[in-house]
């Protein structure tokens, strides 16, 4: 981990990575956030990205020591779940991965909260149905110009 921080130092952001590294060694688990200007926190919940305020908030409020691992994987859903749906630049989907001592688990589409689904109706106008009332400034009198976008 120093090695990544000092390479994320000497750039100061110019490099655009905010990680979260995770992972179990002989004195426990242990979670970071490393900041892409390659400062470093050791925290027992931590959040990155355009959404972690509020997956924060449901950290804060739902975490404690010693979660079950359904527990804590249900806790993550909801956190990214949060961010999702209250900010924009999220995602539409919850991945998560479990590590334990001797394992990593991959729960690709753990949940799809925002599915995209098919359109109700069809956008597309025919030509001719927007009335055009009027020319921008500095046209020529008498003359306008139009494309049709419709294809």
């Amino acid at each position: 981990m120093t090695k990544l921080k000092q390479y994320l130092f000497r750039y100061q952001g110019h490099v655009g990575a905010a990680l979260i590294l995770g992972g179990v060694d002989v004195t426990g688990p242990h979670l970071f956030t490393i900041h892409p200007h390659g400062s470093t926190d050791k925290l027992p919940y931590v959040t990155m990205g355009s959404g972690s305020l509020n997956a924060m908030s449901v950290f804060e409020s739902s975490w404690r020591p010693n979660l079950t691992r359904d527990e804590a994987v249900e806790m993550v859903k909801d956190a990214i779940e949060a961010g999702i749906f209250n900010d924009l630049g999220s995602g539409s989907n919850v991945d998560v991965c479990v590590i334990t001592k001797g394992n990593v688990e991959y729960i690709r589409g753990h949940s799809q909260p925002n599915e995209r689904v098919a359109k109700e109706q069809s956008y597309r106008f025919a030509a001719g149905t927007t009335e055009f009332i009027g020319s921008k400034p500095g046209a020529q009198a008498g003359g306008a110009a139009a494309m049709d976008v419709s294809a």
